[in-house]
């Protein structure tokens, strides 16, 4: 969805009339919104999300705590 707005956005520059000044203008409000901190966080919580997503490992649970410093883990079974 991401690639095809940019594709439009990338087709209305090259193709529009309005010359230079506009051509600057979205490129202006485009360097606006990627190099938003908001921007940049809401990318990486998305990324983080997926990669979680379609993690092909399962998720580990807590078996038990061998001292203050170490914990033993295991994966949890498909049932959990």
């Amino acid at each position: 969805m991401v690639r095809l707005l940019a594709l439009l956005g990338v087709g209305y520059v090259l193709g529009a009339k309005a010359g230079r000044r506009r051509y600057d203008q979205i490129n202006g409000a485009y360097h606006a919104v990627t190099g938003s901190p908001a921007t940049r966080k809401a990318i990486e919580i998305g990324r983080q999300k997926l990669s979680e997503k379609i993690n092909p490992e399962p998720p580990l649970t807590r078996v038990h705590q061998i001292d203050d410093s170490t914990t033993v883990y295991a994966p949890r079974d498909a049932r959990d």
